[in-house]
């Protein structure tokens, strides 16, 4: 099969690594790639977004399969865009319509999704820019923390968690007034859940799933989990706390549900669900819903999936991912991730990396850099992304820990504390 992989992230390449080594993939084409996936497969400068650019892409190098990494293009309806055109029916695409990508893509809907189909989550209310003193006298009535989201995709910005109730009215005015553009012209402000967080991740094909192996990530820049929010600072699997007690809670209260509820709305879902969770006491809750892999995730999940990738996504574009079996490595993976001096604010581009071939026992994937010529630069916040197998998760992540102080770039940062509360 020829292949074509949307985005040029650590996602991307995490997807490129594990996809190149399937016999069923013939030619890989990334679009756009960075520096990493360039060494598995062809780098194509193509926006994701850029439908027709896809489209003549994908019509020119005969491709079989597009696997779609980042959420915007599938809020966009990419899906829906290959289904509804006679030239592109025919070609496999890995991620679900417009309608079933609204899980992410709307925080209001993923809300009244979870709500219609009793999947536990945190009590909520919705207000817009019309019934903004309503919200304020809500707001009021709550007690802090208070989590106001916007309600469509921003970039990972969009949720904030509030100490005080005069700064969450404050934030939710700034919200409907423009903050996030046009992301927030509808906020959900929701109850504060206190627990622990965990990922999972499921592969469905509409029909059926297959749960892949859980993950913790690591969003605040600073130690301890403070600071700002990033993408993800770094991530393990397994999780020392998702026992198959808490797991068997998590599949019958919330992933059978969640299935039930695409079928039953009719969506067309042949891809990924992440499901961001939290333990409260004893039980699972959701969080919220993305519509693709989670990153930094994907960097440790598929280290740790043993089958055939490209396989795998076969079977779902077929609707027959029920007679594949999910094969997992009974080894730890953890990534860590370096990031640009400044991340998340404002940072510099056009780092020189050094060190990368002098690292051993890791898998670097490239996140934010690109090539020129045999230099590699950084080009984005989160650069490089280290991922270790161990026998325990503490092993693991003194390996990534090592090969972290070996790479190189002027304003390199990373966190020294992944893997802490497990």
């Amino acid at each position: 099969m020829n292949i074509l992989i949307l985005g040029g992230g650590g996602r991307e390449h995490t997807f490129a690594w594990k996809i190149s080594q399937s016999p069923l993939c013939e030619k890989l084409l990334i679009a756009p790639g960075n520096a990493g996936t360039a060494q598995l497969g062809e780098n194509v400068a193509v926006n994701p977004n850029d439908f027709e650019a896809v489209k003549a892409l994908v019509l020119d190098k005969d491709i079989d399969m597009v696997v779609v990494g980042p959420e915007e293009p599938l809020v966009r309806g990419v899906y829906d865009f290959f289904k509804n055109d006679d030239a592109l029916s025919g070609v496999k695409v890995i991620g679900p319509s417009a309608e079933g990508a609204k899980l992410e893509g709307s925080k209001a809907f993923a809300k009244a999704f979870m709500e219609e189909f009793n999947i536990p989550t945190a009590g909520y209310r919705e207000f817009t820019e019309s019934s903004l003193e309503e919200g304020l006298e809500y707001i009021a009535g709550v007690t802090p923390p208070v989590v106001l989201k916007a309600d469509g995709l921003a970039a990972g910005k969009g949720v904030l968690i509030l100490s005080s109730v005069e700064e969450a009215q404050e934030e939710f005015k700034a919200m409907l007034s423009g903050k996030f553009g046009a992301a927030g012209n509808t906020v959900v402000v929701e109850d504060f859940l206190d627990g622990i967080e965990f990922s999972v991740f499921v592969l469905t094909d509409g029909k059926d799933y297959k749960v892949f192996p859980v993950a913790k990530d690591y969003k605040r820049i600073g130690e301890g989990d403070t600071g700002l929010n990033t993408g993800g600072m770094g991530a393990v699997s397994p999780v020392s706390f998702v026992d198959d007690v808490l797991m068997t809670k998590v599949e019958e209260q919330i992933i059978k549900p969640t299935i039930k509820g695409i079928q039953e709305r009719e969506m067309a879902y042949e891809g990924f669900v992440f499901l961001g969770l939290i333990k409260v006491g004893d039980d699972p809750m959701v969080i919220e819903y993305n519509c693709r892999m989670g990153d930094p995730e994907t960097e440790v999940v598929f280290p740790r999936m043993k089958n055939d990738l490209v396989e795998l996504m076969k079977a779902t574009a077929e609707i027959r991912l029920g007679e594949i079996t999910i094969e997992k490595d009974s080894r730890a993976a953890t990534t860590v991730m370096l990031v640009s001096g400044g991340y998340p604010g404002s940072y510099e581009k056009g780092k020189h990396i050094t060190g990368i071939e002098e690292t051993s026992g890791s898998i670097i994937f490239h996140a934010g850099t690109k090539a020129e010529g045999e230099t590699v630069l950084t080009n984005g916040g989160r650069v490089i992304a280290i991922t270790s197998y161990g026998e325990t998760v503490e092993e693991a992540l003194e390996a990534s820990k090592k090969n972290a102080a070996i790479i190189d770039f002027e304003g390199k940062y990373f966190r020294r504390d992944i893997g802490f509360d497990v």
